[in-house]
């Protein structure tokens, strides 16, 4: 059957929970070292996973047995490990975003691939039964022609839950970066990359009040607008507006519409990976669900790591380091338009992923042959 692949974890917060309940006892990988700041923190995950060893940070990037790094620190360490695993000869997968700069974003891949390694990158729940159905009705033609579609993201902000929510309201976080990359990453699946935007933002307040655990009630500044309109043009000639905000409470728009000249999709939110997918076309009466028709079944944090150590050369990663510098570019564009004033056209250049084919929860969890 071969030899699992290889891989060591940097950071160790709430997210990595959800990754190691999907690769710690996946055939094709391994676990063999997980590395946090907190080394009590380290040593409890490791104590969960047979074989795997806790260790520094340092340790870890340098470590023979590891062959990708699973890098889920937070966003302004990314650039820092990514760049110091692939000094190391290693692989990458990177929690999204990339970077927090678009500068660092592209420093990571053009020295992955001088070096000859492979980045990933978060959001992989794009490659589920949601995004992916939606998208093979599309190809399909079940809506004609796509003209435009919307994408929105209303919430009142996430220090009403998260206990240290700081790095939200400081330069590299709010709402576009936050969660930006779920749904630019989606739109990209269902329409194609984007070659301009236009965008216009907005700060609601000064300060925010922390709402859980032993900070409650503490207040931290923003530094960041907090809402965030923009207009994405995408190669295709389809027309996608995007709203993201800290600043509101609910919303009843869909999470993605898709319009075209023959019906209109209604796409489950990005965050997730299935959720029922939608059609209305000319002549119906009523919305009909769509059965879902491609993506990973029941997928998980995570499948985009197996995706791309299931890579080769006649298929490359789907959530791969070139579609995450697109939309790293996307996000740090509309920010750079809302503050100057104007349309900017995209310096990047990629391809749509390939579609993910329906694969039951036992196929994409049993072994294949994988290329790296």
């Amino acid at each position: 059957m071969g030899d699992p692949h290889r891989v060591g974890v940097v950071g160790l917060g709430v997210i990595s929970r959800a990754y190691l309940d999907t690769l710690a006892d996946h055939p094709e990988v391994s676990i063999v070292a997980v590395a946090d700041l907190d080394a009590a923190r380290s040593a409890e995950v490791a104590a969960t996973i047979p074989g795997a060893e806790a260790v520094s940070v340092e340790r870890l990037l340098a470590h023979p047995d590891v062959q990708t790094v699973l890098n889920l620190t937070i966003p302004a360490a990314h650039a820092d490990i990514s760049l110091g695993t692939i000094e190391a000869g290693k692989h990458v997968y990177v929690e999204k975003p990339l970077a927090v700069t678009f500068p660092d974003g592209r420093s990571i891949i053009e020295r992955a691939a001088s070096v000859g390694v492979l980045v990933g990158c978060a959001p992989d729940t794009v490659l589920g039964t949601g995004t992916q159905t939606a998208r093979a009705a599309i190809d399909a033609g079940l809506i004609g022609r796509p003209m435009s579609a919307s994408a929105v993201m209303v919430t009142p902000g996430h220090e009403r839950w998260h206990p240290n929510p700081d790095f939200y309201y400081a330069p590299g976080g709010g709402p576009m970066l936050d969660m930006g990359p779920y749904y630019i990453s989606a739109l990209i699946h269902l329409l194609g990359p984007v070659r301009a935007v236009t965008g216009a933002a907005s700060r609601l307040r000064a300060e925010r009040v922390i709402g859980s655990g032993p900070r409650t009630g503490q207040r931290i500044p923003v530094g960041v607008d907090t809402h965030l309109t923009g207009v994405l043009e995408h190669a295709n000639g389809a027309l996608s507006t995007i709203t993201t905000s800290f600043d509101g409470v609910r919303t009843t728009a869909a999470p993605i519409e898709v319009h075209g000249e023959a019906g209109t999709l209604a796409v489950p939110d990005p965050n997730y990976f299935d959720g029922e997918v939608r059609l209305f076309a000319l002549g119906d009466t009523e919305w009909r669900a769509l059965e879902p028709q491609a993506g990973y079944a029941e997928a998980s944090r995570g499948i985009g790591l197996i995706d791309l150590v299931r890579a080769d050369d006649q298929r490359p990663p789907r959530a791969d380091g070139a579609v995450a510098l697109h939309v790293l570019e996307t996000m740090t564009s509309l920010l750079q338009s809302a503050a100057e004033g104007q349309r900017i056209e995209l310096t990047t250049v990629v391809q749509r992923p390939v579609p993910v084919p329906l694969t039951s929860v036992e196929e994409w969890r049993a072994y294949q042959p994988y290329g790296h």
